[in-house]
């Protein structure tokens, strides 16, 4: 789902300082996705240059059951948040 045609969407319906929020537990898809939206025009990341390009599960996303099964089998999630920068 994470391609330009649909980041360039997503941003064109975020007002400007809103957040696209993604996660996923296949690294090669997070890999993915960072290299989608390093691409896109009008978006920057929020992470910390210590976690970049990935920010720490943020605490209002929920741990969900297939999550928590996952990290205890030393799977990891990857969390992206990127912000619609003004223009």
């Amino acid at each position: 789902i994470v391609q330009p045609a649909f980041v360039e969407l997503v941003r064109t319906r975020l007002a400007p300082g809103g957040y696209l929020h993604m996660a996923t537990d296949w690294e090669a898809y997070a890999e993915h996705m960072v290299e989608v939206m390093e691409a896109a025009p009008g978006y920057r990341n929020t992470a910390s240059a210590e976690s970049a390009p990935y920010v720490p599960r943020p605490e209002f996303r929920p741990l969900t059951k297939f999550e928590s099964r996952g990290e205890k089998l030393g799977h990891g999630v990857w969390d992206l948040i990127y912000a619609r920068e003004d223009g």
